[in-house]
């Protein structure tokens, strides 16, 4: 391969990755040399699902210079504090994933640990009331962290709910302001070096032709590119993760909005409930193996509260990643690369991380393995990592139906394994380099799944037992006061739209 800079990226297929992947591009990697083109065709449809998201959402936008109230304005966002998770272990629990801190740290225990030791003492409460995102949203109430460490408010995080095909017109328009070129068309061909195996262009409808040096494989499912094209092997995790389709509808709005994203249990699967400003986005992950499509259908209809919008419409997919996200001179971002079911909301934080992770290991025209392998190590621990932690949600439950006794009974990922196997013991987690989920959210997760440990850290016991107790006591009050002075997430948004 001629050495010398990579002077034409070209990015197949538009929807959220594609234009993420653009606007990033135009602001990070347009030195005024590279041309960077992005193709789609108006007439192939986009997934749409991932209009939930996690807290670096708004790191991905604060680069991108975006101002959040323009941005709610224009995405119909709403604003997200976490998951409410009901119906997971026995069909009529309730618990909630927040983001943000949990407590404090007691000479460098966390915080959970001191909270097994005292749980059953009077006033302690449940493991949420020392959480700021939990306590306001269960109250629809929102506030922006501070970063005076002294406050209560330093604890939270945050992250949005959001049209998804509003945000990649969004990005689409910020893209095309900052030089990134539009074709319209659909490929109809791929062309290859016959030397490197390289993607030299693309044919399009038309006998048009892009020429390109680095390809980013945004096409989705279909993976053009990197599956197709390059051959590059899906590794399913079906066996794991039996969920295959998704039945979606939108439905009106509902009012107030609430702050957080709700995911409720079902005999065959689970359903989403995602509030924006303009409707609610409404979906049920299933497995096919469980329910007909049209009976899932049916289900989710009974189950909405606001009246539908639209007709509901069928995804089928795999759960599983491409063994490889970047081979030759392609990169897969998004569904191209792999696809794990929207319970956490990582879709469009796994776009996000491919991005990142690719700028950081930009290439020249050589394409050098070390970068190449680098890469793909890191984003098999980000899929890896993120799987096993939608797994736990599966496994640890005690409802009856066949899906959920199956998921109960599976071997689970050795790692996973490990990890449970330490919780339970004394409530120890450990996380792998590039984990992204935080010990708080292992420790929601687990102790709302139901996995309680049969102790605690024994160095919680060298602390003074009655001053720990009021250290706790008085956190609880001071976070509850704080949620107290909060203003309802509708007033927040309100005021964000007027200042518009």
């Amino acid at each position: 391969m001629t050495p010398g800079p990579i002077e034409r990226v070209v990015i197949v297929g538009g929807g959220t990755a594609g234009w993420m992947a653009a606007a990033a591009a135009a602001r990070f990697l347009d030195d005024g040399q590279r041309r960077i083109t992005l193709v789609e065709s108006e007439a192939i449809g986009t997934v749409g699902v991932g209009e939930a998201t996690i807290p670096p959402i708004l790191e991905f936008n604060r680069r991108l210079g975006i101002e959040e109230g323009e941005f709610v304005r224009a995405t119909g966002a709403t604003f997200k504090l976490g998951i409410e998770f009901a119906g997971w272990v026995n069909g009529g629990d309730r618990y909630f994933h927040p983001f943000g801190t949990l407590g404090r740290t007691f000479h460098g225990l966390h915080f959970h640990q001191v909270w097994l030791k005292l749980r059953n003492q009077p006033g302690i409460g449940g493991i949420a009331d020392y959480s700021m995102a939990a306590l306001a949203a269960a109250c629809g109430r929102f506030a922006h962290p501070v970063s005076d460490p002294r406050s209560p408010l330093s604890g939270l995080d945050y992250a949005y709910h959001f049209d998804a095909a509003l945000y990649a017109a969004f990005l689409r328009q910020r893209a095309e302001a900052e030089g990134v070129r539009r074709v319209e068309g659909r490929v109809v061909s791929v062309e290859r070096d016959g030397e490197t195996g390289h993607v030299a262009a693309l044919r399009l409808e038309g006998d048009r032709r892009v020429e390109g040096d680095l390809f980013l494989d945004c096409s989705g499912f279909r993976s053009l590119l990197l599956g197709e094209a390059m051959g590059v092997p899906f590794e399913s995790w079906a066996h794991w993760l039996p969920c295959d389709r998704a039945v979606t509808v939108p439905s009106a709005r509902s009012d107030p909005p609430l702050p957080f994203t709700r995911a409720t249990a079902h005999a065959p699967g689970w359903q989403w409930r995602i509030p924006l400003q303009h409707r609610t986005g409404n979906g049920l992950v299933y497995s096919s193996a469980h329910i007909e499509d049209d009976a899932a259908a049916a289900l989710l209809l009974s189950q909405l509260d606001t009246a539908t919008a639209a007709d509901p419409r069928l995804l089928r997919f795999s759960a599983g990643r491409r063994v490889r996200q970047w081979d030759g001179n392609v990169v897969a971002l998004g569904l191209a690369g792999g696809f794990l079911e929207p319970l956490e909301s990582t879709s469009i934080h796994l776009i996000q991380d491919g991005i990142s992770k690719l700028f950081s290991l930009f290439p020249d025209r050589r394409f050098t393995s070390v970068e190449r392998n680098m890469f793909n190590r890191l984003m098999t621990e980000s899929y890896d990592g993120i799987r096993d932690f939608i797994i736990l949600h599966y496994h640890a439950n005690a409802r009856q139906e066949p899906l959920w006794r199956h998921a109960r009974a599976m071997t689970l990922p050795d790692r996973l394994a490990e990890k449970l196997a330490l919780f339970r013991e004394k409530g120890r987690i450990f996380r792998y380099d590039g984990e992204l989920f935080s010990i708080p959210s292992w420790v929601a997760v687990l102790l709302g799944q139901g996995c309680m440990p049969k102790g605690h850290d024994p160095i919680v016991d060298a602390l003074d037992a009655d001053r720990l107790y009021e250290a706790v006591r008085a956190t609880r009050s001071v976070n509850i006061r704080a949620v107290e002075a909060m203003l309802g997430h509708a007033a927040v948004l309100t005021a964000m739209r007027n200042n518009g």
